[in-house]
């Protein structure tokens, strides 16, 4: 799920945030990135005769998200640096990227992305930036990278998909170019984020 910081105005992250590639020994320091958000207002979806529409409502309370830990995969179990890769495993990694933001030897920040040839769409997997960065640029120049990997794999369009309830983070991925694209009503049914929405974004490369 992708989320990312609240902050307005189009700045790049401050001289003292470097980004870079993600690095094996930076997997820890990834996971333990905050992204959780408090947020007064939602986007509120209705059903209408011909689609639906997406509104911004006001809360009466601020409400507090904090996303649950994702489900273990096998392919994040930890590989022998010996054993050879074929080509395929090889041309798979190449289509996942993972960029951290880097305050001294702390990790503020990460991207990851995933890159699908068939439809030469990069989908933004997940995008976080800690509590105490938030404000700094950080989230727009993360997407800045993301968007120039993109451009490097040739593809067309940036996908993502962002909870209803995330105002936050659904204002600043409109202030980067994202539009609403669809929208899923039960994606999110059987887990702990029940009865959200998940909204679904894009963006041209150029």
């Amino acid at each position: 799920m992708a989320h990312t910081e609240h902050h307005t105005g189009a700045v790049e992250a401050e001289e003292t945030i470097v980004c870079r590639p993600a690095r094996r020994e930076d997997e820890k320091s990834v996971a333990a990135v905050d992204g959780s958000f408090t947020t007064d207002t939602v986007f509120e979806v209705t059903p209408t005769e011909g689609g639906f529409t997406i509104r911004p409502v006001q809360l009466d309370t601020p409400i507090h998200k904090v996303f649950p830990d994702d489900e273990p995969k096998d392919d994040d179990e930890p590989k022998d640096d010996d054993e050879p890769k074929d080509a395929a495993d090889e041309e798979d990694s190449d289509d996942e990227c993972t960029i951290v933001a880097v305050e001294g030897d702390t990790v503020c920040g990460f991207v990851a992305t995933e890159y699908n040839p068939w439809n030469h769409r990069l989908t933004i997997a997940d995008i976080e930036v800690a509590p105490t960065h938030r404000g700094r640029g950080v989230g727009r120049t993360l997407m800045n990278h993301a968007l120039e990997h993109a451009r490097e794999r040739g593809a067309g369009h940036v996908w993502l998909e962002v909870t209803n309830i995330n105002a936050p983070a659904i204002r600043a991925y409109r202030r980067m170019g994202f539009a609403f694209c669809g929208l899923d009503a039960s994606l999110y049914k059987g887990t702990e984020s029940a009865g959200e929405t998940a909204l679904y974004m894009s963006r041209p490369c150029s």
